[in-house]
């Protein structure tokens, strides 16, 4: 399911968890505690240092859609020799991190549903990259997945 052109749907998809995330953090009551709040918080920090050094790395071909830049290159330095999709990762780390602070049902479900959105995402991503660049072939069997399982 590509839900647009250039998988737009996903973004959006995207966008409207984090931000119902960020306001389940807001509104809702923290059954964390205090261990768990500050592991969370620890978390939630590792996971935005992760996205943004992802992002840094990935220059002039980052862009929120799945489908890859035109013009563009497959990034294989830094983070990316480690992990695929490590953006997606500084985002799982900083949802879970930060519903781990804020323990409760609904930031815990929202974790989770954006958890399965960005593996959906990034499987559409995977066959697009592989489309696009002749190596990405030989890179995913080098670059280990973050949770092997997914995508």
């Amino acid at each position: 399911m590509r839900l647009g052109e250039r998988g737009e749907g996903y973004v959006v998809g995207q966008f409207a968890l984090l931000g119902l995330l960020v306001l389940a953090l807001w509104v809702t009551p923290s059954f964390s505690p205090p261990w768990l709040g500050g592991l969370g918080r620890g978390l939630a920090w590792v996971g935005l240092g992760v996205l943004l050094l992802a992002a840094w790395q990935l220059g002039r071909n980052l862009t929120a859609l799945p489908k890859p830049r035109p013009g563009g290159y497959l990034v294989q330095q830094g983070l990316y020799r480690v992990v695929r999709h490590p953006i997606y990762c500084g985002v799982l780390l900083w949802a879970l991190g930060s519903s781990l602070a804020h323990l409760n049902l609904w930031t815990l479900l929202l974790c989770g549903l954006l958890f399965v959105w960005l593996d959906r995402k990034a499987s559409l991503e995977e066959t697009w990259l592989q489309e696009r660049f002749p190596g990405y072939s030989a890179y995913r069997q080098r670059v280990k997945k973050l949770i092997p399982w997914v995508y």
